[in-house]
């Protein structure tokens, strides 16, 4: 793993069209921007654990009740 320390406004180039930019930092947290191609699927990495979680899950079916 890359770690890098940015300043406020300072940005992060990852490969020829992704930038990062520290768009603001304090109180333990930092808020970033991040400047990708519409084509570049971007996700926060609890978003994107429970989407492989709901996937993962088996698909079963309620069982149908029919009115009489």
């Amino acid at each position: 793993m890359l770690v890098l320390t940015r300043k406020m406004g300072e940005t992060i180039q990852i490969g020829d069209s992704i930038v990062i930019k520290v768009i603001a930092c304090g109180r333990g947290k930092a808020k970033i921007g991040v400047d990708a191609p519409a084509t570049t699927r971007v996700l926060r990495g609890e978003l994107l654990a429970s989407l492989q979680q709901t996937q993962a899950a088996p698909v079963t079916a309620a069982p149908i009740r029919l009115a009489r």
